[in-house]
């Protein structure tokens, strides 16, 4: 497939199609066309068709798409066809809780590590992994190849501890600390804001009270 800019718009979107496309599949459907996943999805049929048209297509004219198909090719488009090693920064309620989330494990993100600087923590079980100490971390990235760090820590040591991880080689963080991270280029991160869906909500609410 020709190199190109994708948009992160279709991006974010890619993997509810995927979600979707796993339900009918395990339905046992096996064909789907862009207005039934609009039906299903609430997205328009013409988006649909242009999100994945921005990937080669997937489509027949009059037969729509092989659910089976569509599913295996948006996976390998979000590099699902591969295994993440990973570790968790921070073994709080937030921290335990996706390491105990079985689905991330099914995707083929695997949790290797769990560190933390509390010290009345550190040797605590979580879902089969101790939990160890921080100044464990950077021989333990470097020695088991990790490529992502989760970090469910604090807004004040955040910076610090993913500068620390940059200098480690890891590849890319999923920051669950208030504060959007700016990293060097080549290291990916998605910062999540929680409480921006929670306001989002509450937005809808006010709105529809209002009308």
């Amino acid at each position: 497939m020709e190199e190109k800019e994708i948009s992160q718009a279709v991006v974010s979107r890619l993997p509810r199609y995927l979600r979707y496309l796993g339900e009918l599949r395990d339905e046992g459907i096996e064909r789907v066309s862009s207005q039934e996943l609009s039906d299903i999805m609430q997205v328009t049929a013409s988006q649909i068709r242009q999100d994945l048209n921005t990937f080669g297509g997937f489509g027949q004219q009059g037969y729509g798409y092989n659910v089976g198909y569509l599913y295996d090719e948006i996976g390998k488009i979000l590099g699902l066809n591969r295994e993440y090693r990973l570790i968790i920064v921070g073994a709080g309620n937030l921290g335990q809780a996706l390491v105990n989330y079985s689905n991330f494990e099914r995707r083929g993100f695997l949790f290797q590590g769990i560190f933390d600087c509390d010290p009345k923590v550190c040797g605590k079980e979580i879902h089969g992994i101790t939990v160890r100490p921080m100044d464990e971390m950077d021989a333990f990235i470097r020695e088991h190849n990790i490529d992502i760090a989760v970090l469910t820590i604090p807004k004040a040591s955040a910076v610090e501890v993913a500068e620390r991880l940059a200098d480690c080689g890891i590849k890319g963080i999923w920051n669950f600390a208030h504060v959007d991270l700016r990293l060097p280029g080549h290291i990916q991160v998605e910062n999540v804001h929680l409480s921006d869906s929670l306001m989002k909500l509450s937005y809808n609410l006010s709105s529809v009270e209002e009308a």
